[in-house]
């Protein structure tokens, strides 16, 4: 099991808490990781986008230039990521922000509308938490559970009464895109 995947967007849309998560969540099953960070100097507002490997073997680097997964929130992202996905990849997007989706017919490319969805939740925040819950429907390289427990670790204890809708969130982009798949009306980004 090999697992090479980028999450970007915006600085504030939790795109470092979404890959240490799936980091941590990780080691919670005893899988190799690898998570690193980049992001510009304005942090909230800017750009960001972190490299998570999640492996059953050794991980030789930490630096990639092509991902299996792109997690992408915005549209610099989607500009920039499109691109590296690997043949056969995901491309998962946030179709609320994304106006302008790949072209390539050689991925699987999904728009999911978590910003909206987590409106109606009345917490933007857990809008990484959709994306991630809709990733890992397609991708279950870790368990829910072995997610929530990571949140434990990522979250400050003083936010871990937010650890329920974090869980409502996650199940909600499980049933987002599952809904997509069976109806097979793709939300494309």
């Amino acid at each position: 099991m090999l697992e090479e995947l980028i999450v970007a967007g915006f600085g504030g849309q939790g795109v470092l808490s979404m890959g240490m998560t799936l980091a941590y969540a990780g080691m919670v099953e005893g899988k190799e990781i690898s998570w690193m960070p980049s992001y510009g100097p304005e942090m909230r507002g800017g750009t960001a986008n972190c490299i998570t490997i999640l492996s059953g073997n050794k991980i030789s680097s930490p630096i990639l230039s092509t991902f299996d997964t792109a997690i992408v929130l915005n549209q610099p992202s989607m500009d920039k990521f499109a691109s590296k996905v690997k043949p056969g990849g995901l491309l998962l997007c946030e179709s609320g922000t994304v106006l302008k989706p790949s072209e390539r017919n050689d991925i699987q490319v999904i728009g999911i509308p978590a910003t909206a969805e987590a409106m109606k939740m009345k917490n933007n925040k857990v809008m990484n938490m959709i994306m991630l819950g809709a990733y890992l429907h397609l991708k279950p390289v870790v368990s829910i559970e072995s997610v929530l427990e990571a949140l434990k670790k990522v979250l400050p204890e003083k936010y871990h009464h937010l650890l329920p809708i974090n869980e409502e969130a996650l199940l909600k982009g499980e049933e987002l895109v599952n809904y997509e798949l069976r109806e097979g009306v793709m939300l494309v980004c």
